[in-house]
């Protein structure tokens, strides 16, 4: 909602305090309803108020600003009487506070709401803003027709309303929205043109420095306005006001006002696309390509901030040094703004602080891939280039309409998250996996292997942590039979393994799951690139390093757990087998170090047992396929099997025991299972979590231990009272035997048979 379009909203600021904005603003507002004949309120927004307006005016509010913003009913005449007090003058006053011993303290999101409304009945809002500005007074400022600047023509005042006015431009807030007002002018004061200079801004108004009716004006809480209307400092105030409603609202009233961009050299922008693509067919496609009017003006802006400074240098400065950031943050939006107002000064409000802020996170941030991260929707991020940004909202692909200017600026951002990693990517290495400062997994290939452009990959880390309790009644992926199970499971130290397909939310179920280790033991965790968040506070974190420039340096995922081993862990916790690394981690397994866990890519329990075959064998070590199979056996305890549906959902499909070996076969025992069973009216998927009656051969080795785990966890009973997925998840009792046989005699609950 904006504020109406016969409305003027006027904001009055200051650089510190004691230069006059209370008194102005009373002031101001009575001069404006006398010469206009119009209706006009006065707002008291100053966060240090001590109810100074309440004085300056001699009224006490009905209600507050605090009130206001919470007002649930509908503003009407009727309703805006018991809200809004009158003067006797006739000019409307809404207070900040009632009394000295109370605080402003509003919503701002509100407050904006409740003057947009409230805009409709007047001809003019006069704010007083004070000198500190929370998202309150910013709110205000944004919605503004002009923003009045008081200062005093001493140096100081000067200095300090110089630094208000950089601040605020640096927040997007447009130059000549500032018009400046001195007062308390006399002989002695600095010259007007000198302040005018110092500021950059013209000159509104002098007032002349009048003490003695100033002050008579405050004792007799009356604006000196009314009571002496031919002095000299009321006549200056009625020359503001002719000079403001000569023009100068109107003016930027239709500049805050949706407007076309229009930019002064396209060629530029057509020559600056051309040259971020690095080839000769890229730059045919980048010279066809279709240039709005906005990206032809964000590629201007660039051209000119790349000249003004060197980002690369001053970013290379900062070191992770916080204030630094922030103060190199601070400079490119203030010069981003001079430009924004030099190539397109008569840009909508909205429409220049979303340049402005699109420019900014392209230069120092992600561009914008910024919105899309802050999205807690957005799970995966898919860059085709800088024209195609596809997302997953939900399990579903779609694509944004965001984009980047050029494919120079993807590749800028892409050298931006890898280069603090100690990683590089360019021509010679033209792929490298990342990952961002809040662990999400990044994935990005530029030219020659990409031919349309740079593509990345990023999957998102999630913002708040999963829990299991969020697996059963969040998601729906399991019931609370199966989530015991497993808590008890890790908990006593079987190694598991969590097998599924890509995206199917291994590293997240494993993160989980991981949680469920005691803090008393030492853990060693070993990534490509550091997803895992664990909780316990005796962890070792270990990250892959791939090779140098010259090939050599390069540490993976084996030279990693093989160090592990060294450093004295009770669980070692691989985010993925994906080589001969599975090797290694079997036999970490079968050498005391129980409890621990890792991931591989299968369908299936079975074809899990498969795959962690095939890559011992990738290891180079020339063992018989019993061997590597007896390994397995015996040293995986439980595969998990995670999935991901069609409608986006990821369920735990199976939990399943490894028994043993069997003729050169590894035998299983499947404990949990999901059974899909079709769709619902929207489409989603539902089916049945079903215990298969079986109790795992490990029970009895947890009760020699005094855990008692509940025989009926695995029964039909079990599952019908301890079900808490609001999907049809009924489970019952339907024992599956197996064709393979197992050397392991198993109980049999609710008619199940051993596998």
């Amino acid at each position: 909602m904006a504020i109406h379009e016969k409305c003027h909203l006027i904001s009055v600021i200051g650089g510190k305090g004691g230069v006059g904005k209370s008194v102005f603003s009373a002031n101001l507002t009575v001069a404006l309803m006398n010469e206009l004949r119009a209706r006009v309120l006065l707002i008291d927004l100053d966060s240090k108020s001590c109810g100074d307006q309440n004085i300056i005016t001699g009224l006490r509010p009905k209600k507050t600003v605090a009130d206001l913003a919470n007002f649930t009913g509908a503003i009407t005449p009727q309703s805006l009487d018991t809200m809004i007090t009158t003067h006797p003058s006739g000019f409307h006053y809404l207070g900040a506070v009632l009394s000295p011993e109370q605080t402003l303290n509003a919503s701002a999101a509100l407050f904006k709401k409740q003057i947009s409304t409230l805009s409709q009945f007047y001809n003019f809002i006069i704010v007083d803003l004070g000198c500190d500005y929370t998202d309150l007074q910013l709110s205000m400022i944004e919605d503004s027709s002009a923003i009045l600047t008081i200062t005093t023509p001493e140096v100081l005042a000067v200095n300090q309303t110089k630094r208000v006015i950089h601040d605020l431009m640096a927040a997007t807030v447009p130059g000549d929205f500032f018009q400046v007002v001195i007062n308390n002018f006399g002989r002695s004061s600095l010259d007007p043109k000198l302040v005018s200079q110092n500021l950059g801004r013209p000159i509104i108004g002098l007032i002349p420095q009048d003490d003695t009716t100033t002050y008579s004006s405050v004792q007799r809480s009356t604006p000196f306005i009314l009571t002496s209307p031919q002095a000299p400092i009321s006549q200056a105030y009625y020359d503001i006001v002719r000079r403001l409603t000569g023009g100068i609202l109107q003016k930027l009233k239709i500049q805050s006002r949706p407007s076309s961009i229009k930019t002064k050299s396209s060629e530029l922008a057509v020559s600056q696309l051309s040259k971020s693509s690095g080839s000769a067919n890229s730059n045919r496609k980048a010279q066809t390509r279709e240039l709005t009017p906005i990206t032809q003006l964000k590629l201007q802006i660039h051209s000119a901030l790349i000249r003004e400074m060197d980002l690369k240098k001053d970013m290379s400065t900062i070191q992770g040094d916080s204030a630094k950031e922030q103060e190199l943050r601070n400079k490119t939006q203030k010069i981003i703004s001079q430009l924004v107002d030099k190539f397109a000064p008569s840009t909508a409000r909205e429409e220049r602080s979303q340049i402005i802020k699109q420019v900014l996170d392209e230069s120092l941030g992600l561009g914008p891939l910024e919105d899309l991260l802050a999205d807690p929707t957005v799970t995966e991020i898919m860059v085709n280039g800088a024209d195609k940004i596809y997302v997953e909202k939900s399990g579903k692909i779609q694509l944004s309409p965001i984009t980047f200017t050029s494919n120079l600026q993807l590749r800028n951002v892409i050298e931006r998250i890898v280069t603090p990693l100690g990683r590089r990517i360019d021509e010679k290495t033209p792929y490298c996996d990342a990952r961002l400062h809040d662990g999400s997994r990044v994935n990005a290939v530029i030219e020659p292997l990409a031919i349309d452009g740079p593509a990345v990959t990023i999957r998102k880390f999630p913002t708040e942590r999963i829990t299991i309790n969020d697996y059963v009644t969040r998601f729906n992926s399991m019931t609370q039979p199966m989530a015991d199970f497993l808590r008890v499971c890790v908990e006593q130290g079987l190694n598991i393994i969590i097998s599924g397909g890509t995206g199917s939310g291994k590293t997240t179920l494993l993160n989980v799951l991981s949680g469920f280790i005691p803090s008393s033991e030492r853990i060693v965790t070993v990534e490509d690139a550091a997803e895992l968040q664990l909780k316990q506070d005796h962890v070792v974190r270990l990250e892959t390093r791939p090779a140098n420039m010259e090939g050599s340096g390069e540490i993976s995922i084996r030279d990693l757990v093989k160090n592990a081993l060294r450093m004295r862990p009770d669980r070692i916790v691989v985010g993925e087998c994906r080589d001969g690394a599975a090797l290694d981690m079997l036999s970490a397994m079968n050498t005391g170090h129980d409890g621990s866990m890792t991931t591989v890519h299968s369908n299936n329990p079975r074809e899990a047992i498969s795959r962690l075959e095939t890559l011992c064998l990738m290891s180079g070590m020339e063992l018989p396929a019993k061997a590597i199979r007896e390994q397995i056996a015996s040293a995986v305890n439980l595969i998990v099997q995670i999935s991901r549906f069609s409608d986006g959902s990821r369920k735990i499909l199976s939990i399943t025991e490894v028994v043993g070996i069997q003729s050169d076969t590894v035998t299983l025992q499947e404990i949990f299972r999901f059974k899909e069973e079709g769709f619902d009216k929207n489409r989603k998927v539902i089916g049945q979590f079903q215990p298969m009656g079986l109790i795992p051969t490990f029970i009895e080795k947890f009760e020699q231990r005094g855990i008692t785990v509940p025989r009926n966890l695995f029964t039909t009973q079990s599952s019908n009272s301890n079900n808490s997925s609001p999907a049809k998840v009924t489970a019952t009792a339907q024992p599956v035997a197996r064709a393979v046989p197992t050397p392991v005699p198993t109980k049999k609950v609710g008619g199940g048979s051993s596998r």
